[in-house]
């Protein structure tokens, strides 16, 4: 595997040292500062019994959850669900819907209730992997945020840099890029490329949304979605799938293009520019061995760090472990035990699928709660 700046040469040039790499591997979460009273809500409504205003097995990482369940009897697939509150904005002056997960930067991640993801400050540079979105610090009453690209769009990418519009005299609402930059050009504005990315995955657009699974019994289904984007209550429920260690994430989009209508996901091609910055992490899902939740039907996928942790991404890069001989399989929960499985010539790693090796793809999948894993070997 290639990679033009790893993540741990990326800490580095942040400044964030060894002692912080081995917090982050111990599975400890980057700090959050959480609407506590609401979380505790959200958690006793899930079900959950709290100790001192806690649950003691789940972390809520993401301010925009409104409600999540970690199983369910209402289908049979082995999944959770996640509800989010959606956000607005335009798109060449049509409607276009979001979510918030992630941000780059440590003060603004904790001021919206993201998962801090410092990779993703990698992301700028490299060239086409994200696009802008535009925000307003003086703008009308009813101006929204404007995106550059969709889904539809060859160039779409849900890493958005984010990019601030301030207003030289009286504002006026602006829905476009184009009309953004022709406003620059007359002076009207003043526009600023922050230091900012944010992973803010579109599930509605012109012309397109993230689709309902109607069957509800397999990973991937018909659509990541529990049940259609609702812009009236302005609330999209999201698959909450499991994954070792003690994640639960949903899935967005992918840079496999070609594959994306088969995982029922937006294509996302520029994200797989996010590999060679470091701006992703490992992921193993497997193609054989113990029958389980994951994608490919087998047990729950590895993340190589704990979701919030500094050296943590929630843009994917894939790789499938698959066992040399079936029979030998186990219960496999962290990435150093598949590597020392690797080592003793029990797995092989395939780079994206088998289908797919050597070539690799990037998967969208952001981590809104942290849960004690609960598979079981049946």
């Amino acid at each position: 595997m290639k990679k033009g700046l790893s993540r741990r040469r990326f800490l580095k040039n942040l400044g964030i040292g060894a002692g912080a790499a081995v917090l982050a591997n111990a599975g400890l979460p980057a700090v959050f500062a959480q609407d506590k009273a609401n979380f505790a809500n959200i958690l006793q409504n899930a079900g959950y019994g709290l100790q001192d205003g806690h649950a003691p097995d789940v972390e809520l990482l993401v301010g925009d959850v409104v409600g999540f369940q970690l199983d369910s009897d209402l289908w049979a697939g082995a999944f959770g669900s996640v509800t989010f509150q959606m956000h607005k904005a335009w798109f060449n002056g049509e409607d276009v819907y979001y979510i918030r997960t992630d941000a780059s930067d440590a003060d603004y991640a904790t001021t919206e209730k993201l998962v801090h993801v410092p990779l993703l400050n990698a992301a700028m540079s490299a060239e086409g992997a994200t696009a802008p979105m535009y925000t307003f610090t003086n703008a009308a009453d009813d101006q929204y945020p404007v995106v550059s690209t969709t889904p539809s769009q060859e160039n779409y990418t849900s890493a958005w840099h984010v990019h601030s519009v301030t207003f030289n005299g009286d504002p006026e609402v602006l829905t476009s890029q184009e009309a953004i930059l022709e406003a620059e050009e007359a002076g009207a504005v003043t526009i600023e490329a922050l230091s900012l990315v944010v992973n803010h995955p579109l599930v509605k657009w012109d012309g397109g949304e993230l689709a309902e699974d109607t069957v509800k019994e397999e990973y991937l289904g018909t659509g990541p979605l529990i049940s259609p984007v609702n812009t009236d209550s302005m609330r999209v429920t999201f698959k909450l799938h499991e994954c070792y260690p003690g994640s639960r994430y949903i899935i967005t989009d992918t840079s496999a293009v070609p594959m994306a209508p088969m995982m029922s996901i937006a294509p996302s091609g520029p994200t797989q520019a996010l590999v060679e910055v470091g701006a992703t992490d490992e992921i193993w899902v497997f193609g054989n061995g113990i029958p389980g939740s994951g994608v490919m039907g087998f047990q729950p996928a590895i993340f190589d760090n704990a979701a919030g942790s500094p050296i943590w991404s929630p843009f994917w890069d894939h790789f499938t472990a698959v066992w040399e001989d079936e029979s030998e399989a186990t219960l496999v929960t962290s990435s150093q035990e598949l590597r020392a499985l690797v080592e003793e010539g029990k797995l092989t790693i395939f780079n994206g699928t088998p289908d797919t090796d050597p070539m690799g793809f990037v998967v969208n999948c952001p981590v809104p709660i942290k849960s004690a894993n609960t598979f079981s070997v049946m």
